[in-house]
């Protein structure tokens, strides 16, 4: 996953405004939320950080 150091410090969780951290699960690239638990994926190196896209917390 190439997102710019930068972008990820500013970027936060649409749900809950909680911190973001960059994870790989099963091979996919993912976003996740240290606050509610919601896995955004990475498509093409662009988050996608849409709610209805987040994969939610088990």
């Amino acid at each position: 996953m190439n997102i710019d150091p930068q972008l990820l410090s500013i970027i936060v969780c649409p749900a809950c405004h909680g911190e973001l951290v960059a994870a790989s699960t099963d091979g996919a690239d993912e976003l996740v939320c240290q606050g509610c638990g919601n896995a955004y994926p990475v498509r093409d190196d662009i988050p996608v950080l849409l709610v209805d896209e987040a994969r939610k917390p088990a």
